[in-house]
């Protein structure tokens, strides 16, 4: 459970920066930075979180919910798992933000690509590394007898 709510709190407040980051350097808002820019630009994130969680609690959970699958894999370590997590992230980020018009490039693909890859693999590390690990599984019936018979 602390999983679903690490993805629940860290991806929508991390990916929502990331996206207002994204789109205001699409618009060339980046380009004389002063003091009062960045204020204007934290001012604004300040104002849109309400709906960066509104937007992104669910694609949040959706992949807190693939990384717990994955996780229940013996066969995927921790660290695999998050370059799977961080690129399912990627890659829906970017079907979902980026546009296939004549201004689309390099640039923007990487950037809206970012605002899934990097909530996805920071939660996906958190989780690895404060969430509960999975019980080893209870032993047999048969494997219990055996064990109290050699005894």
């Amino acid at each position: 459970m602390k999983r679903y709510l690490i993805f629940a709190a860290i991806g929508p407040f991390i990916g929502g920066l990331i996206l207002l980051f994204a789109t205001s350097y699409q618009s060339g808002y980046w380009a004389e930075t002063g003091a009062h820019e960045v204020g204007k630009f934290f001012l604004a994130f300040a104002k849109t979180l309400q709906y960066a969680y509104l937007f992104g609690i669910v694609p949040s959970l959706m992949l807190a919910a693939i990384d717990d699958i994955l996780m229940h894999v013996r066969k995927i370590n921790s660290s695999v798992r998050m370059l799977i997590i961080g690129a399912i992230g990627f890659i829906a980020s970017e079907l979902l933000y980026g546009s296939r018009g004549p201004d689309s490039g390099v640039v923007q693909f990487i950037l809206y690509g970012l605002v899934g890859l990097v909530p996805a693999t920071l939660s996906s590390w958190l989780a690895h590394k404060y969430a509960e690990e999975p019980q080893p599984a209870a032993r047999s019936i048969s494997e219990r007898n055996s064990a109290s018979s050699r005894s």
